[in-house]
């Protein structure tokens, strides 16, 4: 099977899709559950809070991260429902929701293992330094900025799962790299799609690449995760470093000169060691 183009790939992933032979990551049922129930905006907390405790593992994840200095308030949280009280139905919804991501990065086989962990690992970092600069952006959700970060390469996952069978990409990491970069933005938007997300998060996967995006009115969340991925990547390799920052209309939109480096912004990164231990 030869792919003459990034199209010619995409081709394939339809037909694959089609035919029921490839499968899309899912969000675990919790997060789903959770999801609708907030959106009908008839939960309680206790309602809420019994649903959570059905899945005992993110149970206890909630628990240790409510009481993190990301979220700590003056009283320890015991139990899911004060967590829920606490930190109010959409952002239990959101948090549900990055915290069982993880879930989705476990390879099917040896082979993709270091795959699947790099991009988890990007992913957090991303993550996490989109919540940092939401700060700058009051108009936006730290944790949706959070969970934005941890989805904005998730086109990657399905396509890795599929090129296992295709020797010329298997057998060869530069041309699998390569098509990673290219076609993972194409089948991310296939994923939001399916997932339903709010569409101010959905439009991520798809269009964080795109760094002449431009657009009228405030930063969104595509601006926020731009920003945090060029500075996620700054002196690496990715061919993305190429870019000239000061070409990027996201950096404005956030308010921000081109030549800020994050990191030496004061009390940026003790937010993103935070963020990043509260995901790995």
């Amino acid at each position: 099977m030869q792919f003459k183009s990034v199209q010619d790939f995409l081709v394939h992933v339809k037909a694959e899709l089609e035919a029921n032979r490839l499968v899309l990551p899912t969000l675990p049922d919790i997060a789903l559950k959770v999801r609708d129930a907030v959106s009908k905006g008839d939960a309680s907390a206790q309602e809420l809070a019994e649903m959570i405790a059905m899945d005992p593992a993110i149970s206890a994840r909630l628990i240790q991260v409510v009481n993190s200095p990301l979220y700590r308030g003056t009283n320890e949280i015991k139990n899911i429902q004060m967590a829920v009280t606490r930190l109010g139905n959409s952002t239990i919804r959101t948090l549900i929701t990055s915290l069982v991501m993880q879930q989705m990065f476990k390879p099917t086989s040896a082979l993709l293992e270091h795959y699947f962990r790099n991009i988890w690992e990007q992913g957090v970092n991303v993550s996490a330094i989109s919540r940092a600069l939401a700060a700058f952006v009051p108009h936006l959700n730290a944790d949706e900025a959070m969970l934005a970060g941890l989805i904005h390469q998730i086109g990657k996952l399905p396509i890795l799962t599929l090129v296992e069978k295709i020797p010329e990409f298997r057998d060869s990491p530069s041309r699998l790299e390569k098509l990673l970069e290219k076609a993972h933005p194409h089948v991310g938007k296939i994923i939001m799609d399916t997932w339903n997300f709010p569409q101010e998060l959905k439009q991520v996967a798809s269009e964080y690449v795109d760094f002449q995006r431009d657009h009228a009115g405030p930063a969104d969340y595509v601006d926020l995760v731009q920003v945090a991925f060029l500075q996620s990547i700054s002196g690496t390799d990715h061919p993305a470093c190429r870019v000239e920052w000061a070409t990027v209309p996201a950096f404005a939109k956030l308010g921000l000169q081109a030549d800020v480096e994050i990191l030496e912004i004061e009390g940026v990164p003790e937010e993103i060691e935070l963020a990043q231990s509260m995901l790995i």
